[in-house]
C-alpha cells in the first residue's frame, strides 16, 4: 500500500509528489515494522512483496549496523520486549482462531404460509462477514429481497425471501466463485453450519359442544 504526499521544493518548479510505502500488516512504513508486535508477519510480507527493502532492513549487515550503537543490556532488553510482544500477538491470534472454529452459523428455513418460505442466516458476524454486502450478494443471486434485521436477542441476521437454505450453504462454502470468497471469506466449513426448520403451528379446532343425554333441547 502506497500513498503520495507533496514534498516541499526549494526551486520555483512544481511540487513533486513523493511515493510512501506502508506495510500491509501494521500499516506503518517498513522502517518501523521492527518495533511492532506483528514484526514476524511484517517481515514475511516485506520479503514477499518488496525483497529489496527486506534486504535493506533485515539483512545481516543491516542488523549489525543497527545493533552497533547499542550496549549488551540494551540489546537484551530490546529482544526480550519484542519477543514478549510477538508472543502476545500469537496468543491473541490463536484465541481468535479458536473462537471462530467454535462458532456456528444457523440457517433457518421458516414457513410463512403453505406456499411461502423465508430463509434467515445468523452468526456470520463471528467470521468477520459484512452483512450488508452478504445481503446484497444474496439478493442479486436469487432475485429476491434480502435484508439485515435485528433478532430478539439483539444480534443481526440476514432475512431472504424464499426457500434458499441449500443454495445459501453452497455459496458460503464456495471456494471457486470470487464474489462468494470476497464476501464470505472462503474459510467457513460445513460443520460450522447448522439448519433449523420452523413450520407453522396447525390451528386446533375445538369440537362442537354436545348436550348431555336427557337434557332438554333448546
Amino acid at each position: 500500500m502506497a500513498t503520495e504526499a507533496p514534498v516541499a521544493s526549494t526551486s520555483t518548479g512544481k511540487v513533486v509528489p513523493q511515493t510512501v510505502l506502508y506495510c500491509a500488516v501494521c500499516h506503518f512504513p517498513p522502517e518501523y515494522c521492527e518495533f511492532q508486535p506483528k514484526k514476524a508477519k511484517c517481515k514475511a510480507w516485506l520479503e514477499e512483496n518488496h525483497p529489496d527493502l527486506h534486504a535493506k532492513y533485515y539483512s545481516e549487515s543491516a542488523l549489525e549496523d543497527k545493533l552497533a550503537n547499542l550496549t549488551v543490556e540494551q540489546r537484551e532488553a530490546l529482544e526480550k520486549d519484542l519477543a514478549k510482544k510477538e508472543k502476545k500477538e500469537e496468543q491473541k491470534a490463536e484465541k481468535e482462531a479458536a473462537k471462530i472454529a467454535a462458532s456456528k452459523i444457523v440457517v433457518k428455513r421458516i414457513e410463512r404460509n403453505k406456499k411461502k418460505w423465508v430463509t434467515t442466516v445468523n452468526g456470520l458476524h463471528h467470521f468477520g462477514v459484512d452483512l450488508k454486502k452478504a445481503a446484497k450478494l444474496l439478493a442479486n443471486k436469487f432475485g429476491a429481497g434480502a435484508t439485515v434485521s435485528k433478532t430478539p436477542q439483539g444480534d443481526e441476521e440476514i432475512l431472504v425471501q424464499g426457500d434458499v437454505s441449500t443454495e445459501v450453504e453452497e455459496m458460503m462454502l464456495d471456494r471457486t466463485d470470487k464474489k462468494c470468497v470476497d464476501v464470505f471469506g472462503g474459510k467457513i466449513e460445513q460443520n460450522q453450519i447448522s439448519f433449523v426448520e420452523v413450520k407453522l403451528k396447525k390451528k386446533v379446532i375445538a369440537p362442537p359442544e354436545v348436550a348431555p343425554q336427557g337434557a332438554p333441547q333448546q
